[in-house]
């Protein structure tokens, strides 16, 4: 009888699972396992170990996914192509309970077997979000999913699309553009999903006015601390009382960091090795990195503490603890969080204006002559 398993045994396990239906009975059995550990772990090392059993949950699927349309008569894919994660699977952040945020790129060719790529990819997105949610991860409720033709491309159409996105920067183009920050290849050809990154680093770091777009996306979201230090709890429903973890101390520290790591240009894909990157660089001094540091690796045993209810037989949670959950010490380390999120935030706004500043001054200034 299988029971819980150290991280390289569960590795094994999944990569040996012949079908869907072996990975869910493997991730039921680690589940309460996971959830044990996480009281006396380090948040980073234990956020680390989980993602790379979600990884290799997804990498499994896909090559299953792949197995079955062979199976079918299909064949095999026609031109090379890469999966990518998207959201708290990008940056390797996943909770016990994330949802599918995704993407499928694949490489040009000739129009007849650009044809037969199109149509065998979208049976494969197919086959791929339904192994997903039978292993328990719901779909993105934004539909920020391979099985939507916007993020199921070749690679020139994705290319044209962020390249849209990129002069025609409106409030969901700047939001789609955060997304591809965001993109991390996970099974296949990773040098496809290099291409795109790229398009928005290079436009980024020759159009540095569309720092302000990107800005005001960034810090729209707000984090639940009053200027007075008080905790901004729900106020209504099932979760009076409790606390938004996810939207009002994870999004916006993470969206931040993630800005000023763009605009400094650097390839960090989670968000502690951001904040280790935009240390090395200057950008943040040692006192500040370690406090942002130490923060975010509580704000990810928040996260892991959040109620979770398995509906339809996906795993889900609604991001909030509950009032019962608030104990002093948990609202005296909560504030703390809060409080590196507030100033992350104003570190980037600060950042970016003073950029946009010297942009404009330089603009502006009279030519000799």
């Amino acid at each position: 009888m299988l029971a819980f398993v150290p991280e390289q045994s569960v590795l094994a396990r999944i990569e040996d699972a012949a079908d869907v239906k072996a990975l869910r009975s493997i991730r039921e059995l680690q589940h309460g396992g996971w959830l044990k550990q996480l009281p006396d772990s380090d948040g980073g090392d234990w956020n680390a170990k989980i993602n790379g059993v979600h990884d290799a949950f997804i990498r499994r699927v896909v090559a299953i996914a792949e197995k079955k349309l062979a199976e079918q008569g299909e064949g095999t894919p026609p031109v090379p192509y890469v999966f990518v994660l998207f959201g708290s699977g990008g940056r390797s952040e996943q909770t016990l309970c994330s949802d599918q945020d995704n993407g499928l790129i694949y490489a040009d060719s000739g129009p007849v077997t650009m044809m037969k790529a199109d149509v065998y990819f979208q049976k494969l997105a197919s086959e791929i979000g339904k192994g997903l949610l039978e292993l328990g991860y719901p779909p993105c409720s934004g539909d920020v999913l391979c099985s939507n033709r916007l993020w199921r491309q070749p690679l020139s159409g994705w290319i044209r699309t962020v390249q849209e996105w990129l002069h025609n920067r409106s409030w969901e183009n700047v939001r789609y553009l955060l997304v591809i920050a965001d993109m991390r290849p996970i099974y296949g050809e990773s040098v496809l999903a290099m291409k795109i990154a790229e398009e928005l680093r290079f436009f980024v770091r020759d159009y540095r006015i569309s720092l302000k777009e990107l800005l005001a996306n960034t810090v729209h979201r707000k984090v639940c601390l009053t200027p007075f230090g008080r905790l901004v709890t729900e106020r209504y429903g099932e979760d009076a009382g409790g606390v938004d973890i996810k939207y009002g101390c994870y999004i916006p520290f993470v969206n931040a960091v993630r800005l000023l790591a763009l605009q400094r240009d650097l390839y960090a894909s989670t968000t502690l090795g951001r904040i280790a990157a935009l240390q090395a660089c200057g950008e943040i001094s040692d006192n500040d990195a370690g406090y942002w540091t130490d923060a975010f690796k509580r704000i990810i045993k928040f996260r892991a503490q959040t109620p979770i209810q398995i509906e339809d037989g996906a795993y889900q949670t609604r991001g909030k603890l509950t009032a019962g959950q608030l104990t002093r010490q948990s609202v005296r380390e909560l504030k703390l969080c809060l409080r590196a999120g507030r100033e992350a935030a104003k570190h980037v706004h600060k950042s970016v204006a003073n950029e946009l500043a010297a942009v404009h001054g330089k603009n502006n200034r009279p030519s000799g002559g």
